[in-house]
């Protein structure tokens, strides 16, 4: 196992104020590049050593990080050089660990749709594979063949404990659409079978949800899945499975920065809930997001205007449904701190006024915060939306055409701010070439004149 990572702590002092008013010095926010996103490397490494840290020093542990929360190829790099894993669920996130640097046997690859390309590429780079369900089972059999995997293998078990408070991030469900389901009628003693019949299946792998699923519904579904583990095993009169990957999902605190739950608080849950999975016995595999992100990350939008309607002052940003969808979308499940600041980046001071904050998009509902009081927007004044380092500017929404907005790492030294280029903006014309414009003449090449 690779060392747990030592991060250099340095005394910052509010390094998110620092950011945002060197953002303004710099030139980084303006009229041609008016929403950005920024990371806190610093605060990144911070949480991956509070992880290690979390976790008892005697047991075999791999962390990984949920390639979705943070699809940005040097925040994933800096992650790999931290001795962090990579749970990946696409062949884009595969190929994006790979570039990151993750080496094959910290990468574990998850998914409801493999392809038997993608299976194939899974098995020649060794990688950790979690079959989803019985049909992929087959495709996995006759592509191994008599040659015994070099990838660690298992099932994705869904051990049906019911949801959070999040149905959507909710995946151990009745009817979930991941893995085997534990507890419908048979279920229990076909996976045994399968794994008595295949001996190169050798983890185990669950996911009870994430954001809204609280800790003693993680806990159950990780309890359940031990023991089925306990009895494959026992079945096979051998340790045939050597690796129990636990899956994610640790909500996050979105009303304060206040980090509650925390990885402690995790480990505590399971130590109550199955003690014997620290024992040693067992390789434990963590799928960690936007419980290691969320926090290190946000936005910073200009406020292009102000306008009132029935009586209320919305201030129009360009962070909005492209940077913000969850919110935008489930404003309830997602809600977002918002900061108002000075067209300079120092704080805005003044009444506050109820007041909602809306994006560019062409759609009434593009709105990230609604009846906020805060210190009343002006035009030219900066929206800061909080929390936001995992699946928001990373993960691009291209509605209306609006370009992916530029990302930047920075780091504070001694109160002065360093940046990074994380991803660049996109540029117009590279919006268009995405559309399609290379062959414009598709259609109207095979269709005659049309004449009004």
């Amino acid at each position: 196992m690779r060392p747990t990572p030592k991060v250099p702590v340095t005394q910052r002092s509010d390094p998110r104020s620092l950011a945002i008013t060197a953002l303004v010095s710099d030139g980084l926010v303006t009229e041609d590049s008016p929403v950005v996103g920024l990371v806190d490397t610093d605060a990144v490494l911070e949480r991956v050593q509070a992880l290690h840290a979390a976790f008892p020093a005697d047991v075999r542990a791999l962390h990984t990080v949920a390639a979705k929360a943070a699809s940005l190829t040097p925040v994933l790099g800096l992650l790999a050089t931290a001795g962090m894993g990579c749970e990946v669920a696409s062949p884009g996130e595969l190929a994006l660990a790979v570039g990151a640097g993750f080496p094959a046997d910290r990468i574990a690859f998850d998914s409801p749709a493999k392809t038997p390309a993608e299976l194939r590429e899974a098995l020649r780079l060794g990688v950790a594979l979690n079959i989803d369900n019985r049909e992929e089972l087959e495709r996995v059999v006759a592509l191994v063949g008599a040659q015994p995997p070099t990838s660690p293998i298992g099932f994705r078990i869904n051990p049906q404990v019911g949801a959070g408070g999040i149905g959507a991030m909710s995946t151990a469900t009745d009817t979930s659409k991941f893995g085997f389901p534990l507890r419908d009628p048979g279920a229990r003693a076909a996976i045994i079978d399968a794994y008595l019949a295949h001996p190169w299946l050798t983890q185990i792998h669950c996911h009870v949800g994430s954001q809204g699923c609280p800790l003693p519904l993680m806990a159950t579904g990780i309890r359940d899945t031990y023991l089925l583990a306990e009895e494959i095993n026992a079945a096979a009169g051998r340790a045939q499975i050597t690796r129990i990957d636990l899956g994610g999902g640790l909500p996050v605190n979105f009303d304060s920065d206040e980090i509650t739950p925390d990885f402690p608080d995790y480990v505590a849950a399971l130590t109550a809930a199955v003690p014997e999975l620290f024992d040693g016995r067992y390789e434990l595999v963590t799928e960690f997001g936007r419980s290691l992100l969320a926090k290190s990350g946000m936005m910073v939008s200009r406020v292009e205007y102000v306008k009132e309607s029935g009586g209320r002052p919305i201030a129009i940003t360009h962070a909005g449904a492209q940077v913000a969808t969850r919110t935008v979308f489930m404003p309830e499940s997602w809600p977002l701190r918002i900061g108002v600041r000075n067209p300079d980046g120092s704080e805005k001071t003044g009444p506050r006024v109820v007041q909602d904050v809306a994006g560019p998009c062409c759609f009434a509902g593009d709105v990230i915060a609604r009846g906020r009081e805060l210190p009343r927007f002006s035009a030219g004044d900066l929206a800061v939306v909080y929390d936001t380092g995992a699946y928001y500017f990373s993960t691009h929404f291209a509605y209306n055409s609006l370009p992916r907005v530029p990302v930047y790492g920075y780091r504070v030294r001694e109160d002065r701010v360093e940046w990074s280029l994380i991803r660049r903006q996109q540029t117009i014309a590279e919006v268009v070439r995405e559309s399609g414009v290379a062959d414009a003449a598709a259609l109207t090449a095979r269709h005659e004149a049309i004449t009004p």
